[in-house]
C-alpha cells in the first residue's frame, strides 16, 4: 500500500475523527503495511468510539501478536471471546499464541474447539503439532497418512444474507423457492409425490450478475452451512488427489446438512469430455458425475449449485436428471431490479438529491458489478473533494450519470457469444431464455 494512500487516509480520518468505519480502513491498511503501532493507535482509538467492535478488537489482538506482545493480545481476544465464543478468527489467533509461548495443552483444547465450529478446517502447521484426529467425513478413507498427504481445506459458513438482501432478480429467486426452498420447508408434503429436498441448480448467465451473491442468499434464506467451491481447491497435480479431494468436499457437505455447496466456474471442473485430451481430467469429471448422483451416500438435503459463464463448455452429462436439471439463466438486472442494485449499493452512505429511476433507466444492460462499479468510481471522486473541502461531500446524481458515461456495461461481449450458440447450437432449449432476454425470435 502506497504511503500516499496512508496519508490521504490520515488526513481524511483528522477531518472526521469519530467515523469508525474511516478509522477501521485506516487501521486495516496499517496493519497490512505492517505499520503496527499506528495500526495499533487507531485500533484503540476505534474501541474509544466504540467499546464492543468486534472487528477492531480482533485487529488490536493482531497487532499486539505481531509485536510479539502475547500477554497483551491474549486479554484482549478473552474480552472478544466471552462476548463470542465461538468466535472463529479470534479462537484462531488465541491457539497460534498459546503455541508461542509454549502453552501446548491449553492451545491444543482450543484447536479442538476450533475443529468442533468447523469440521472442515485444516492448519497443517497446528495439526502437525497435535496430531489432532480428523473427523471422518473430512478424508477418502481412514488411513491416516493420506489424511495428512492430501486433504484439502474446505470452509463451512453461516451467510448472514437472505433473499432480502438481493436486489432484483425476482424471477429467479421465485425459481430457486419454489424448486428447492419450499421441499426443504415442506419435506412430507413433497415426498407423499415422490420428490426429494435437494438436488442441482446450474446458474449461467453474464459475469457480474450475482449468481455467487445468489447461491450464498439461498443458502442464508434456509439457513443452511455453505461451501464455497472454487477450482483450485480441488483440482491437485498428483494423479487421483483431485478425485480424493471432491469425495471429502461431499463428504463434509453430508455430514453438515442442510448445506449449500457451491461450485463457481463449474464448467473449469466439469468440463465436456469430447474436448478432454487428458484422461486424467475425464477421471475427475466421472469422480464429480458419481458424487452428485450420491450412489455410496445420500445427497438428500444437500443443494449442489454450480455456476458458470460458459455452459456451453459444460460436459452434457452434467444436466441430465438428478444432476443439474434444473438450470437457471440469470440475466443483467431489469430496470427495477437496477433501481433497487443502486439504493443498496448507496445505502448508508451520504448522497443528496439521487432519482434512482433515472438512474436505472440510464444503465440499460448493466450487470450488478457494473452498478458498483459505477458507484465506486462517484465515491472516488468524492473522496478527493472530500479532502480538499476538509469535510464529507454527499454523492450527487450528476457523478452517478458520469460515472455511468466512464463506465460501460461488460456484459455486450457475453451476449455477442452467447447469441450465437442460442441461434445455431439450442436444440435442447437451453438458451431459450437468452434469445428471449435478447427478444430473438427463431
Amino acid at each position: 500500500m502506497s504511503s500516499e494512500v496512508i496519508k490521504q487516509l490520515q488526513e481524511a480520518v483528522q477531518f472526521s475523527p469519530e467515523n469508525v468505519p474511516l478509522r477501521m480502513h485506516l487501521a486495516q491498511v496499517l496493519l497490512q503495511d505492517y505499520e503496527y503501532i499506528a495500526a495499533e493507535e487507531q485500533y484503540r482509538k476505534v474501541l474509544e468510539l466504540s467499546s464492543s467492535n468486534t472487528a477492531a478488537q480482533l485487529g488490536l489482538a493482531r497487532t499486539f501478536y505481531h509485536q510479539q506482545k502475547y500477554s497483551a493480545a491474549i486479554v484482549v481476544l478473552e474480552q472478544l471471546e466471552n462476548r463470542e465464543p465461538d468466535h472463529f478468527d479470534a479462537l484462531l489467533l488465541h491457539c497460534r499464541i498459546l503455541v508461542k509461548e509454549q502453552s501446548m495443552p491449553a492451545a491444543k483444547e482450543v484447536y479442538q474447539h476450533l475443529l468442533q465450529i468447523n469440521p472442515g478446517f485444516r492448519d497443517e502447521a497446528l495439526d502437525s503439532l497435535f496430531r489432532v484426529a480428523q473427523q471422518p467425513s473430512a478424508s477418502f478413507n481412514n488411513d491416516e497418512e493420506e489424511d495428512e498427504e492430501g486433504e484439502s481445506l474446505f470452509m463451512l459458513e453461516k451467510p448472514e444474507i437472505n433473499f432480502s438482501d438481493v436486489g432484483g432478480m425476482e424471477r429467479e429467486k421465485q425459481e430457486i423457492d419454489l424448486k428447492i426452498i419450499k421441499p426443504l420447508q415442506f419435506p412430507d408434503l413433497y415426498k407423499a409425490y415422490g420428490k426429494k429436498a435437494g438436488g442441482g441448480i446450474l446458474l449461467y448467465g453474464p459475469p457480474g450478475c450475482g449468481k455467487t451473491y445468489l447461491a450464498k442468499a439461498t443458502a442464508g434464506q434456509i439457513q443452511a452451512e455453505f461451501i464455497n467451491v472454487g477450482i483450485h481447491d480441488v483440482l491437485d497435480m498428483w494423479v487421483g488427489t483431485s478425485e480424493k479431494n471432491l469425495h471429502s468436499l461431499f463428504e463434509l457437505a453430508r455430514q453438515s446438512k442442510p448445506c449449500v455447496l457451491f461450485f463457481d466456474e463449474v464448467d473449469a471442473l466439469g468440463a465436456n469430455r469430447s474436448a478432454l485430451r487428458q484422461s486424467g481430467a475425464t477421471h475427475i469429471i466421472n469422480q464429480f458425475l458419481a458424487e452428485m448422483d450420491g450412489i455410496a451416500a445420500s445427497n438428500e438435503n444437500i443443494l449442489i449449485i454450480g455456476a458458470t459463464n460458459a455452459p456451453w463448455s459444460l460436459d452434457p452429462a452434467f444436466r441430465r436428471p438428478g444432476r443439474f436439471d434444473r438450470i437457471i439463466f440469470v440475466a443483467p438486472p431489469e430496470t427495477d431490479g437496477r433501481e433497487e442494485i443502486l439504493k443498496l449499493q448507496l445505502r448508508n452512505k451520504p448522497v443528496n438529491d439521487i432519482d434512482y429511476k433515472a438512474l436505472a433507466k440510464a444503465t440499460p444492460g448493466y450487470s450488478g458489478a457494473d452498478l458498483k462499479a459505477i458507484v465506486d468510481i462517484a465515491i472516488e471522486e468524492k473522496l478527493l473533494e472530500a479532502l480538499q473541502k476538509g469535510v464529507p461531500q454527499p454523492i450527487t446524481q450528476k457523478e452517478l450519470l458520469k460515472a455511468a458515461k466512464t463506465h460501460k456495461p461488460t456484459t455486450r461481449e457475453w451476449f455477442n457469444t452467447a447469441r450465437n450458440y442460442a441461434l445455431y447450437s439450442n436444440e435442447t432449449g437451453l438458451y431459450d431464455d437468452v434469445l428471449k432476454y435478447l427478444d430473438i425470435k427463431k
